[in-house]
């Protein structure tokens, strides 16, 4: 029997916009290294999940739980020869902070990184599960999909134990942080790695090393994620897809096509079309 190919299915939560929901089957598929600047929260449902994140590779079974922090470098593809089935929550920082400060007792931990990438934990499962039906379904109020978000913060902060700040930012750590900030900024203008390391006050050679070795991808793979995640947020409100390839850069709506489909899984015009209806060209 022929392996089915692979399928990417997005839902955007009509009561809380900022929340996305993907429900995917991998057979043929692998991501390219990446970043979002939000939360993710996944349930592996069937096969195994392979992917690298924070220097090493993880094996993730069915039932367990992923969680990425904002701007956590991943990867990830089928880990065997069964098609892979699982939910990813995109989830802003936005949303999350009011209950991290809440769940800690303190409000300075409203910014809370989870340190734990796998988790097998029945709680946290559920909270994430019941979110994306409730969005996939477009089922309940707010308030219903608040509470799912709420009870998944609670519970990472919970098994976090007690809320410990974070110490000062070594050297290296905020002359790379100035060089993100910075990318962050010009994602529409032509960046060169001279001028991205001229920012951070360090040699080429020095910040190529310092940025790989930090965050598991070169400063080129990082633009790029950045980019595709802008036009992503640009998809989402509309944008013609042959616009928001010439605002980021990418050479033709081709490029942009590949690169787009090796992150979301599909091509801007398919994502957009799922997200929000709209017929772009």
């Amino acid at each position: 029997m022929a392996k089915q190919s692979s399928r990417f299915d997005y839902y955007k939560s009509r009561q809380i916009p900022e929340l996305t929901v993907l429900q995917a089957s991998l057979s043929d598929f692998s991501y390219d290294r990446h970043a979002h600047d939000e939360y993710a929260f996944g349930v592996t449902l069937t096969g195994r999940q392979d992917f690298f994140s924070d220097g090493r590779f993880h094996r993730n079974p069915p039932g367990n739980v992923i969680q990425f922090n904002p701007e956590q470098v991943h990867d990830g593809h089928p880990g065997d020869d069964s098609t892979l089935g699982y939910v990813m929550v995109y989830v802003p920082s936005a949303l999350l902070e009011a209950s991290f400060a809440d769940a800690a007792g303190a409000e300075r931990a409203a910014r809370f990184r989870g340190s734990e990438t796998l988790l097998a934990d029945a709680e946290l499962r559920r909270a994430i599960l019941d979110l994306a039906e409730l969005t996939t379904g477009q089922q309940g109020t707010r308030i219903d999909q608040e509470h799912a978000l709420h009870r998944m913060a609670t519970r990472l902060v919970h098994r976090a134990g007690k809320f410990q700040p974070g110490g000062r930012i070594s050297r290296p750590d905020a002359l790379l942080l100035r060089a993100k900030e910075y990318i962050h900024a010009h994602l529409e203008t032509d960046l060169s790695l001279d001028e991205i390391s001229q920012k951070a006050h360090l040699s080429k050679y020095h910040f190529l090393r310092l940025f790989r070795q930090q965050f598991g991808i070169t400063p080129h793979q990082y633009v790029l994620s950045c980019r595709v995640n802008a036009a992503r947020s640009a998809l989402e409100t509309g944008v013609a897809p042959s616009e928001v390839a010439f605002r980021y850069g990418f050479t033709d709506l081709s490029h942009f096509n590949r690169r787009f489909k090796r992150i979301y899984g599909k091509t801007p015009h398919q994502y957009q079309l799922s997200v929000t209806g709209r017929h772009r060209i």
